[in-house]
């Protein structure tokens, strides 16, 4: 199959967060499988790579009544999937990816989707959407009349697209808000995410867990009335990570490489990341990482909350690279300031750091309040770091309690500071036994976490909708 992939974000051409790495890995596994993907994204100016021109294939596109010319590139990923560059210096001409002026940028994005794949004669088999900021394509697919089947695939339905009935007018959105939505369905919210959810053939997430949480006003950041209309048409597949990106054996960050087999040379990255954080270097002290968004999401309040009982009850040291809310930035600097000797804090989006902390800690720390599926778990095992996490989404998905059959991690359920921190000492006390720990280690490191299952199951979703797409089941519905 022919698939276009629509996104804000592909590793290593544009990076924030799991959704590049997610875009990236799930293309190289679908071509491994001998099918022929694509990717359109917007021309960053933060994007350094290698690009060509699109010879005579500009287009045009209206937006809030005036007409805005696009440029198209082309580069590769990792020098085999075609990268279409969407290029406007107005609208992406900016370092960031995201900006305060996202709406208008992404329905910008989202609007010279149909143009590119008329110009360019693509004739994809499949469009899968990714998140938000595609989630207005099957509208404009469906106006343009262009009749494809069309995936959406929500990462994290916290971040909606949201916006007010002044944007809906200004943007001329309130033309076609409603035009091609069943009148059976609950009316849409004021955010893009919504459209893709009542709009595309099919509607993925992340992971099973999260599939099923976001169908409860807990989970559902209000939309789980839109989300259970869909029900039918709702899937839960559990990402993967690219194994030859990482991968222990033959990363270039790393201090120096191993594999499961030779799991005594990990060593030496703990001491180079103790001395990278100017903590002790102790092989026998754990060492705890976290590498995080520094938002609500990702349970960073719990972790400020247990900070003294956790310099108090525990030797571990604890080593955090990240960013994200300013609030935290300052309470987690203080916290490093006042135990220097046991915290290590780094501001930063710092990949060579990113892998050393995989490689040289002793567990890796997850306490989401909410997790679609997390990749830092998946990663930490590749890479011998035992997963402390909250039983939620897609860490409960991948990680069970080491209490029960084939565990491979230490798991809280209650979104409380106590129970994180007492998770914390059962695998620091399991840490201090260290053939069993080694023999946990040993035993992640063979889990298989690739793509290898999830670009099947895709594959499966690809052919439900072509199925739906033709019946046109989703009006009928």
């Amino acid at each position: 199959m022919r698939i276009l992939f629509i996104a804000s974000e592909a590793f290593p051409l544009a990076k924030v967060g799991g959704l590049a790495d997610v875009t990236s890995s799930l293309a190289i596994a679908l071509q491994d499988f001998g099918h022929e993907p694509c990717l359109i994204l917007p021309k960053y100016g933060s994007i350094k790579a290698p690009v060509q021109d699109v010879q005579g294939k500009s287009v045009a596109v209206s937006l809030m009544g005036h007409s805005e010319q696009v440029a198209l590139k082309m580069t590769r990923l990792k020098k085999r999937i075609p990268v279409y560059l969407v290029e406007n210096d107005d609208y992406f001409g900016t370092e960031e990816i995201y900006t305060r002026d996202e709406l208008k940028r992404f329905l910008f994005f989202s609007l010279t989707i149909p143009a590119i794949i008329s110009r360019l004669n693509l004739h994809p088999d499949i469009i899968h959407c990714h998140d938000w900021h595609t989630a207005l394509t099957p509208l404009w697919l469906k106006k343009a009349k262009i009749k494809l089947p069309c995936i959406f695939t929500i990462h994290n339905l916290a971040y909606q697209g949201s916006f007010d009935q002044q944007f809906l007018s200004d943007s001329g959105l309130s033309s076609v808000w409603q035009e091609y939505i069943p009148v059976s369905a609950p009316r849409s919210s004021l955010n893009f995410m919504s459209q893709g959810i009542l709009l595309a053939d099919i509607v993925t997430t992340v992971s099973p867990s999260y599939a099923s949480e976001i169908l409860t006003p807990q989970y559902g950041e209000g939309l789980e009335q839109l989300l259970n209309y869909r029900r039918n048409e709702l899937y839960g597949i559990v990402n993967g990570i690219d194994y030859d990106e990482y991968n222990p054996a033959t990363d270039p960050y790393l201090e120096r490489n191993y594999d499961s087999t030779t799991i005594n040379r990990r060593s030496d990255n703990k001491l180079a990341l103790q001395r990278k954080c100017r903590l002790p270097q102790d092989l026998d002290t754990p060492l705890v990482g976290m590498v995080s968004r520094l938002e609500e999401q990702k349970g960073i309040d719990l972790l400020l909350q247990a900070v003294d009982q956790f310099i108090v009850e525990t030797r571990a040291q604890l080593v955090i690279l990240g960013h994200g809310r300013e609030h935290y930035h300052k309470l987690l600097a203080a916290a490093a300031l006042k135990y220097p000797e046991r915290i290590s804090v780094f501001i930063a989006t710092d990949e060579r750091l990113a892998r050393l902390i995989y490689s040289g800690s002793d567990m890796f720390l997850m306490p989401s309040r909410f997790e679609p599926c997390g990749l830092g778990q998946m990663i930490a095992m590749r890479y011998g770091a035992i997963p402390v996490v909250r039983h939620t989404g897609g860490l409960a998905d991948t990680v069970r309690d080491v209490a029960e059959a084939n565990g491979n991690g230490f798991v809280f359920q209650s979104y409380a500071f106590l129970d994180m921190l007492e998770a914390i000492k059962r695998a620091e006390e399991s840490f201090y036994h260290r053939s069993e720990w080694q023999n946990l280690m040993r035993h992640n490191m063979k889990l298989d976490f690739s793509w290898k299952v999830s670009a099947r199951k895709y594959e499966q979703i690809y052919l439900r909708a072509r199925n739906v797409c033709q019946t046109g089941d989703i009006i009928q519905k």
